[in-house]
């Protein structure tokens, strides 16, 4: 697990540094494209299995949520640290335990429910509505991990009984295709080194994805989730390597905030778990 969020934390780094050259939209079209490509490659012997799905409807509905993910957060880290943006980012796990409650039907206590808002809390601090420092680019992590949620509560359905394979050809195969229509009115030329850049987007963020499903399939999922969080770490140490960018004190302050809460309603998740069986 931690050696996906490494590649996604690198991804969304190279990211930023490409964005500066060919714009964000251009740099997104990169990631699915070059990720359809090599998750069609790796899967073109079974093809026909995994291009099958029971849930046509659900898949469309999970690769929209995706890829808007992924536009809010690339567009959020064009303007934004990759510290601060990805400490707002990391609200999406107790966000994913809301939606469980609300649509899903799941049980929640009271002391979930304060761990969610105190998560919340941390994120408002990061943000600080109201102050000189506010942006609204600020929101967009918060509302890419609203779409992060709504994409994970679609996965618990599909994922029963169809290969993941199967959810992550779909997903790249649908960025890739509605971003190639933008791209071609809006093409950016590329030099060279923005070539290998964007190869480079796709092929890390396929092997973080690779990795995150022999993670998931290895370890449950409630046991290895905790780690996703040292993305904050990643996203700082790439965020003052590449961008001379340091987090200030309030967003390390809200950063520890929503890593306590979510550690926080996760163990309470697992004590559950444990007691009901």
């Amino acid at each position: 697990m931690v050696g996906a969020i490494f590649c996604f934390a690198s991804m969304d780094a190279v990211a930023k540094y490409l964005m500066q050259e060919i714009g964000a939209a251009q740099t997104i079209w990169a990631r699915y494209t070059v990720q359809a490509v090599l998750v069609t490659i790796l899967i073109f012997p079974r093809i026909n299995v995994y291009a099958r799905t029971k849930y046509p409807k659900l898949q469309l509905s999970r690769s929209i949520a995706l890829m808007m993910a992924t536009t809010l957060f690339f567009f959020a880290i064009s303007k934004l640290g990759l510290a601060e943006a990805t400490a707002l980012f990391n609200v999406s796990p107790v966000l994913i335990t809301l939606g469980a409650f609300l649509f899903l039907g799941e049980k929640i206590g009271p002391k979930r429910v304060i761990g969610i808002a105190v998560s919340l809390l941390g994120a408002l601090i990061i943000i600080r509505p109201g102050s000189g420092v506010f942006t609204i680019y600020a929101l967009f992590p918060i509302a890419a991990a609203v779409c992060y949620s709504g994409y994970n509560l679609a996965t618990r359905f599909v994922g029963v009984d169809e290969s993941p394979w199967t959810s992550l050809f779909y997903a790249a195969l649908f960025g890739a295709f509605c971003y190639s229509i933008y791209i071609i009115f809006n093409w950016v030329p590329m030099t060279n080194t923005a070539i290998i850049l964007a190869a480079v987007i796709g092929l890390i963020g396929t092997i973080g994805h690779l990795m995150l499903i022999k993670s998931l399939s290895l370890g449950e999922a409630s046991l290895v989730a905790p780690f996703s969080y040292s993305s904050l770490l990643f996203a700082t140490v790439w965020g003052v390597i590449l961008f001379n960018s340091f987090p200030d004190f309030w967003t390390i302050f809200g950063s520890f905030i929503i890593v306590g809460a979510g550690v926080y309603v996760w163990a309470r998740e697992r004590a559950l778990a444990s007691y009901e069986n």
